[in-house]
């Protein structure tokens, strides 16, 4: 926690946004199984009253270990406490491990978005009315009350990028998307897969913030930023091109190919951390590039 609170000391003024995964166990370093892992929501109601310049958000809750009528509790608390400064990013989870070391089941893929769906109809149902009834296959609420409401509600964040049923909630569902670590043209792809999924639901896509959640390595030189990433046990062993990894000005021209295509926030995991360098160097360089 001491390193999370010097990390976000040293950058508060530099950016707009601070984000909390939901794991109970590691999901990089696997050998490392003692690292700490705090629990998403508590940590973002501890930090956010720290930190009162950033917006807080999930990245992203899984939605089978919580009950949504409870997710909908915590958000519009969360709301009310931080002056509507919480984003709710929420997904049908992925990382077994998860579930199995903290009794939960772990169904097939379709049944979690299924699951997904559902919860957040009732999340969406219990921030805007009152008295909510919702019978699903998988969550129901019986004259369910939350108050108080946040008005105007969080941004619903959808994560993932599976093309045939989880861009489809995201269409039907999602004030923003987010995918993890997609390279320029993966991106691409699965956008104009979204964008079908909305033309069939009937949906305008122009209404879904699009953001990006990647790894990124900055340093003073692109061999310097190569090793940096090489060192890291965030990176797998698979394309590089799905990360941002280089000098200020390589860096700066990958956010600026996605932000021609249309995506407007990003959300940053910079490899060196609990380091400040490659955070900084973003700010000092990067940044400009786009505000100036």
């Amino acid at each position: 926690m001491l390193q999370i609170i010097g990390f976000l000391r040293g950058l508060e003024a530099e950016f707009d946004s601070a984000w909390v995964s939901d794991h109970f166990v590691p999901w990089a370093d696997w050998e490392r199984r003692d690292t700490d892992i705090l629990e998403c929501l508590s940590a973002i109601s501890f930090l956010s009253a720290l930190f009162e310049g950033l917006d807080f958000g999930s990245i992203v809750l899984c939605s089978s270990y919580r009950n949504p009528a409870l997710v909908a509790k915590m958000g519009a608390t969360l709301d009310a406490l931080t002056g509507g400064r919480f984003i709710l990013g929420i997904g049908a989870g992925w990382m077994e491990e998860d579930y199995t070391e903290y009794g939960y089941d772990f169904p097939p893929a379709a049944v979690r978005i299924r699951q997904l769906e559902e919860g957040v109809k009732i999340i969406r149902k219990m921030w805007t009315g009152d008295g909510v009834t919702f019978e699903g296959e998988h969550h129901g609420v019986r004259n369910a009350h939350c108050d108080p409401k946040p008005d105007p509600p969080p941004p619903i964040m959808i994560g993932g990028g599976g093309e045939r049923l989880t861009l489809r909630a995201v269409a039907r569902h999602a004030d923003w998307w987010n995918i993890a670590n997609a390279g320029l043209e993966a991106y691409s792809h699965k956008l104009d897969v979204l964008r079908r999924h909305c033309s069939r639901e009937g949906r305008d896509p122009d209404e879904i913030l699009l953001t990006l959640g990647n790894m990124v390595g900055v340093a003073a030189t692109d061999e310097e930023a190569q090793r940096m990433a090489g060192a890291s046990p965030f990176l797998g062993d698979g394309n590089m091109d799905s990360y941002i990894v280089g000098d200020p000005q390589a860096v700066a021209e990958r956010i600026g190919a996605y932000v021609d295509i249309g995506v407007e926030h990003f959300i940053l995991r910079f490899i060196d951390f609990p380091r400040l360098d490659s955070a900084r160097l973003f700010a000092e360089e990067v940044i400009p590039e786009f505000t100036s």
